[in-house]
This record gives structure tokens, sequence and C-alpha cells, in this order.
């Protein structure tokens, strides 16, 4: 059975003077404000679709390394993603970038880095991108435990 999930957005105004507002049906998180000044310049305070597609692909890479490690039978003790997305104005989304620090006990560099880049390929917001976006990571065993 698919799950699925539902965002409401509103809009009002035009692209560039108008504004709105985004907010998930399942409550999680409150109605977050929207502008194309978010998008295209970073304004402090209001979210824009790139930093909630960076959002979405962090909390999944999370979610699929960790179970990449788990089935190779390794316990992650902390994993903490960042995701960038890139967005040109006229061009669009450009790249997606994940950067990743691990703790884990006993796993040697060779197989952390084969199974973040097997998480990178199989999370399914980096599958909904691939061929459109170009993926990249950087993965970092934190060896200080």
């Amino acid at each position: 059975m698919a799950a699925i999930s539902r965002a409401d957005a509103t809009w009002e105004g035009d692209l560039t003077s108008g504004g709105g507002r985004v907010k998930p049906e399942s409550g999680a998180f409150p109605e977050l404000p929207i502008t194309w000044a978010s998008r295209a310049e970073r304004q402090h305070g209001k979210t824009s679709p790139e930093e909630l597609i960076a959002t979405a692909h962090a909390a999944c890479y999370s979610m699929a390394f960790a179970n990449g490690l788990a089935k190779a039978g390794h316990k992650p003790e902390r994993l903490e993603t960042k995701a960038e997305i890139e967005f040109v104005p006229g061009t669009g989304i450009t790249t997606a970038t994940l950067t990743v620090r691990g703790h884990i006990h006993g796993i040697s560099e060779d197989e952390f880095q084969k199974l973040a880049e097997a998480a990178k390929e199989g999370c399914p917001v980096s599958q909904a991108m691939h061929g459109n976006v170009e993926l990249r990571l950087h993965a970092t065993l934190d060896h200080e435990h």
C-alpha cells in the first residue's frame, strides 16, 4: 500500500511581489511563509521550495543510510546530514549536495564510503531527482568515539 504525503500552498499576487504559505497536512510543523525573494535571495524567516526539498533530502538520506548500515551489521550511533539544493533562477535546481558525518563503531572507512554512496543512490528523494539534478556526496567517518 502506498503512503501519500500531502501539503497545501496558497499564493497571492504575482511572482516577484506576491507571497504565500505552505502547510503540511500532518501538522508536523506550522504553516510557513514563502516568497520569491526567499527562493532567489535567501530571506530570513521565510522558506522556499528548494529549502523544503533540502529538508526532505536530508531526512530521507539519513534514514536510507541508517537502514543500509543496519543491514550490513553496523549500528550507527549518530548521522549528521546536511543537504544543499542549488537553485539558479531561469535554469532551475542544478545540484543536490549531501554532507554526512557518521559516528559508527567498528566500520572501515571503505565500507562507510560504500554504504554512504549506496544510500545516496537508493534514497527515494535522490531517486526522484536522478537524471535531472547532479547528486553530490561528502561523507566523513568520525573516528573520535
